[in-house]
């Protein structure tokens, strides 16, 4: 992708309504090749400073599991750290994190990028997720990480079956009154199961996002900005009509 292209792609999904751009360089989906620390710096930094010099207003939140590619994206106008392996691929992501004095997006996965979906299992998922986020919420509260959002981490180490179990059961993550963030957009737990193509899931996505902030969800994270604009506007006449 070119710099014209992600600068128009991002400057559309502003214009849709985005409150956040989350920006990566390295896939995390099942499968995907491994990138080292020195191609993701060189793919993510010249975007990073394009688009926070051609749209300084906006927070840019960026999806790294490297504490060195968190230090140096908040030197280039990051406004957040997205980490999908919640600390446990770089022990130093949470002194870096405190250092930086960014929002933290600790999210919950089960193995590794690579490894997650082979056979992912839990005696109680729900239960064992929020022992993980209050273990690592006191990590992150012992080295001075103010700013923590939570995200059970839909489709990282999880059945369809655990998919939907979190999402029946999104209010037991608000106990701390952390922010809670959720990606349903396009997951493999709607189009597996309806059998579709991803392309073809934006209506699922609207019904399960619809839901999502029903039960409490405060940040969704999208691939189609405009009509999960529309979700929350539903969801919010909704909750305020009661």
């Amino acid at each position: 992708m070119t710099e014209v292209d992600y600068v128009a792609r991002t400057e559309k999904m502003i214009i849709d309504g985005a409150s956040i751009i989350d920006i990566g360089a390295v896939s995390t989906r099942p499968g995907a090749s491994e990138v080292n620390e020195a191609t993701e710096l060189e793919r993510l930094l010249p975007a990073l400073q394009a688009l926070t010099k051609r749209f300084p207003d906006t927070i840019f939140s960026i999806d790294t599991f490297r504490a060195n590619v968190a230090k140096s994206a908040a030197q280039f106008g990051a406004g957040m750290i997205n980490d999908i392996s919640g600390g446990n691929l770089d022990e130093n992501m949470f002194t870096t994190v405190a250092e930086i004095g960014l929002p933290y997006v600790l999210m919950h996965i089960q193995g590794t990028p690579s490894t997650m979906q082979d056979n992912p299992d839990y005696e109680n998922i729900i239960n064992n997720i929020n022992q993980y986020f209050s273990s690592k919420l006191n990590e992150l509260d012992r080295v001075g990480v103010e700013q923590v959002i939570l995200d059970p981490g839909f489709g990282f180490g999880k059945t369809i079956h655990h998919n939907f179990n979190l999402l029946h059961h999104l209010s037991s993550f608000k106990t701390n009154n952390y922010p809670l963030m959720v990606g349903l957009s396009r997951k493999s737990m709607i189009y597996k199961l309806l059998d579709i193509l991803p392309k073809d899931a934006l209506p699922s996505t609207s019904a399960l996002q619809i839901l999502a902030v029903i039960n409490g969800v405060d940040i969704l994270r999208v691939h189609d900005v405009k009509e999960a604009v529309q979700v929350i506007k539903l969801a919010e006449a909704y909750t305020t009509a009661l």
